[in-house]
């Protein structure tokens, strides 16, 4: 199977028309554009596609000449008859999708011999020598493609999430999401969770927009979640794959430390980095504070954005949970496991200080030896002003060294600032 990008922007494009916006300016000064998501595959089908597809197609050193079929995913992804010269062209095309997407589309009154054929999540159908299944996403589908060879695509580029994951006989070879919402994280996990998305699968993200942000703001999750983000008219050669189908953890590898001051956007960041790996933990050191509503407003903020499917373990001792770990982890964050070793060894009133740097040891022992993908938040204390008090330069010290040592043993580094993330080492 060979599947051209033709597209990997959002339904408006990046940057979109006339936008002002940071994201849109920085697309037009480093002139890079993406068009409305649509891909074409094997020459003969075409996957969405919008006003000045077959412009993208010949860019890309391709024509339109031998679709026969188009196929609709979600109803924001094109626009308004965007295939007018394809369906005027004499040839027989049948238009594919949800009874929505196909309203703007007079295909009948053409002439042509071409077909809307309405379809419904879980409908499988052949096209030509492929076979088709539609699948579960918002008020869309997503295209389920199976190619003669046997190496399978799924096209999914809406924002909503795969609501159905069936865990299919083979894992898919290729997969596109819709990086739109941040629903493609929690799909991405699904998929590996069921075994059909495993280390050999190729995971593309698109429908990229000015909402996603600037370029180097998508850069670090995306990686962290073993997917690509390849220009406009990229060729992909997909071929059936011989792995197993074992559930895989994505691309996010070894030890990563998440620094950053105070509202920086750094436990978000943690959050995004891990969100597409199946089976996180989600280790919580600060506790709970019966007797402080404004930190258990803050506690519940972070319970909230977290994925229902995450497990959460509210605990002090985080080496423990480093050395029985079987999954990824998240610790947010070493700052408040530090305070609560501090007083949990009442260093405040004269207790052994050599317990707590003992403490401090065992954690970056397990860090260093753990065996899972791991990502840990600490706050940057060290570019303030020095602390009035003799227990707060100790807190700042403590922290800093422990930082130090934690960066050490970790493969990749990044700083937050202003919910910009900032890297510092990356293997």
């Amino acid at each position: 199977m060979e599947v051209v990008l033709l597209g990997t922007g959002s339904a408006r494009g990046w940057p979109e028309p006339g936008c002002p916006c940071a994201s849109c300016s920085t697309a037009v000064t480093l002139r890079t554009s993406r068009g409305p998501s649509a891909a074409l595959v094997d020459d003969v089908l075409l996957l969405d596609g919008s006003h000045g597809v077959q412009r993208a197609a010949a860019r890309a050193g391709r024509t339109l000449a031998g679709v026969r079929r188009v196929l609709l995913s979600d109803i924001a992804q094109h626009m308004t008859a965007p295939l007018d010269g394809l369906l005027g062209s004499g040839r027989a095309v049948d238009v594919l999708g949800p009874p929505a997407a196909l309203a703007p589309y007079g295909l009948p009154a053409t002439g042509q011999g071409g077909q809307l054929v309405p379809v419904s999540p879980g409908d499988r159908l052949p096209a030509g020598d492929h076979l088709l299944q539609a699948r579960a996403q918002g008020h869309g589908v997503a295209w389920d493609v199976t190619a003669p060879d046997g190496a399978r695509l799924l096209y999914a580029p809406g924002a909503a999430p795969l609501q159905d994951h069936p865990g299919a006989a083979e894992p898919y070879d290729l997969v596109v999401l819709g990086i739109g919402s941040g629903a493609c994280a929690s799909t991405l996990a699904r998929l590996r969770a069921s075994g059909d998305v495993t280390g050999s699968t190729r995971v593309v993200m698109t429908g990229h927009g000015h909402d996603d942000g600037l370029p180097d703001a998508l850069e670090p999750r995306v990686r962290a979640w073993g997917a690509q983000t390849p220009p406009d008219g990229t060729t992909v050669v997909v071929q059936r794959s011989k792995q197993s189908r074992a559930a895989d953890e994505g691309r996010l590898r070894g030890r990563t430390l998440v620094l950053g001051g105070v509202r920086s956007g750094k436990s978000a960041l943690a959050e995004h980095l891990v969100a597409a790996s199946p089976g996180v933990t989600y280790v919580a050191t600060g506790g709970t504070r019966a007797d402080d509503p404004e930190w258990q407003d803050r506690v519940a903020a972070h319970v909230a954005r977290r994925p229902a499917s995450w497990a959460t373990i509210e605990t002090a001792d985080v080496a423990g949970c480093l050395r029985a770990a079987q999954g990824p982890l998240l610790i947010d964050c070493l700052g408040t496991w530090l305070t609560g070793r501090l007083d949990h060894h009442r260093v405040w009133t004269g207790g052994p200080l050599t317990a707590v740097e003992t403490d401090i040891g065992e954690l970056v022992a397990a860090w260093r030896a753990a065996a899972v993908p791991v990502v840990a938040v600490s706050n940057e204390v060290g570019s303030g002003i020095v602390p009035a008090t003799a227990s707060g330069r100790l807190f700042r010290d403590l922290l800093g060294r422990l930082n130090a040592a934690v960066a050490a043993e970790s493969e990749t580094v990044l700083l937050t600032v202003a919910g910009i993330a900032v890297p510092l080492r990356r293997t």
